[in-house]
């Protein structure tokens, strides 16, 4: 799947040590189907060379207003009209104040002050989404913290910086984006936004059910699923809180600021922290919650005494987190989705499944196939009938939800 085809990406980049990933972001970005045009400062040129930019991109690399390679001597203008975004990585702070100010001494930031978008005869302003790069200090500065705020009231769109070490040996705010992050970034940016504005819980992966202090319950569910759908309700504009079981999954898009995460271990924590925020839009109960948990734990490890021991235990039966959310939804609100992992008769208990929870949407799928894996086929089952989806992987699937999701709402 490349989720950037048919869109070319003007990447400008700035003076910075941070330059050094620029070739790296350039690979990241072809590889998602992009068309990538380089446009750099003078002082970038310090740290990356237009060379490497040009090998890497397949496309002449721009640093003067005064290049003589555009015809009606007018770079400024004319590059940016057949792209679908600028992308400044990274952004420095001296070019972030003088983006602020409408400031133009170069050909990156004049291009960025006229900055245009042809779309079917039209002109519109192209979208302008840059990522911050500098010493923790030069962030925190207010004088920089100035030109955030007028940046963004300006409606550009700033990804990041993150938290971490720096070039010079310091730690804290400030530090760009990685690569893949700020490509994912860039993908999420072009989803349609039909869930803005909305809140989404949604739990994920498994959970465990202590039979003593080193064994338990659980199944094989990797979470890869639910962590899928929580990418692609905030790509679609929502704002989300993700309940994960025992998984090793990293948080989707965490540098959005629009991802709040709780990990539970058990089924009681899992219904605990669902209960606690059923102040939401949507509810997607994707966690293969296990459906029993001994009912009483042993303070030890159970020991094998001898070949012949089989231990035993009584088990009690977990509540279902789905329809006890669903029993406080009024007219479908929140709109609750759950799914099912089946062995067989997919379709046929999927239905069962719906009417006895008394929800408007279940997903079903063959647990047993999809597992682990990255990739799925599901089937929607309402009121309406079935609809099928796939097989495709699980990020393509998921914003298929969301789409059949958002006609439901």
């Amino acid at each position: 799947m490349m989720s950037l085809n048919n869109k070319t990406i003007l990447l400008g980049i700035t003076g910075g040590i941070a330059a050094y990933k620029s070739p790296e972001l350039v690979r990241q970005l072809i590889k998602q189907g992009a068309v990538v045009k380089v446009v750099m400062t003078e002082a970038a040129t310090h740290f990356v060379t237009p060379t490497t930019l040009q090998a890497v991109s397949g496309n002449p690399v721009y640093i003067s207003q005064w290049d003589a390679r555009i015809s009606n001597g007018m770079p400024h203008i004319e590059l940016s009209r057949d792209v679908d975004a600028i992308l400044i990585a990274p952004a420095s702070a001296d070019f972030m104040a003088k983006l602020s100010l409408g400031l133009a001494d170069d050909l990156l930031s004049t291009l960025c002050l006229a900055r245009g978008h042809e779309s079917n005869g039209m002109l519109t302003e192209c979208p302008l989404l840059i990522t911050p790069a500098m010493n923790r200090q030069m962030w925190e500065h207010v004088a920089t913290q100035r030109s955030v705020a007028r940046l963004v009231q300006d409606q550009i769109i700033l990804l990041g910086p993150a938290s971490g070490d720096q070039a010079c040996g310091e730690v804290g705010m400030g530090r760009m984006l990685e690569p893949a992050e700020i490509c994912e970034a860039l993908i999420a940016f072009f989803q349609p936004k039909l869930l803005q504005g909305k809140k989404v819980l949604i739990t994920a992966g498994p959970t465990y059910e202590a039979i003593d202090p080193v064994r338990g319950l659980t199944n094989r569910s990797s979470g890869k699923m639910g962590f899928a759908i929580a990418r692609a309700a905030l790509e679609a504009g929502a704002t989300v809180h993700l309940i994960a079981g025992p998984v090793s999954l990293e948080t989707p898009l965490a540098y959005s600021g629009k991802i709040f995460r709780t990990n539970v271990l058990s089924a009681l924590d899992m219904q605990s922290a669902v209960m606690a925020h059923q102040d939401c839009d949507i509810f997607f109960s994707v966690a293969a919650v296990a459906d029993w948990r001994a009912s009483q734990m042993a303070d030890q490890k159970i020991k094998k005494q001898h070949a012949t021991d089989i231990p035993s235990f009584d088990v009690v039966q977990n509540p279902d987190i789905l329809q006890g959310f669903a029993k406080n939804s009024i007219n479908h609100h929140p709109f609750c989705v759950g799914f099912a992992a089946e062995t067989e008769n997919v379709v046929e208990y999927g239905k069962k499944k719906l009417m006895a929870k008394n929800i408007p949407l279940l997903i079903a799928n063959h647990g047993p196939s999809t597992f682990g894996e990255d990739h799925n086929q599901i089937t929607l089952i309402d009121a309406a009938g079935e609809t099928h989806l796939g097989p495709a992987d699980k990020l393509s699937l998921a914003r298929d939800v969301i789409r059949e999701v958002s006609k439901r709402l």
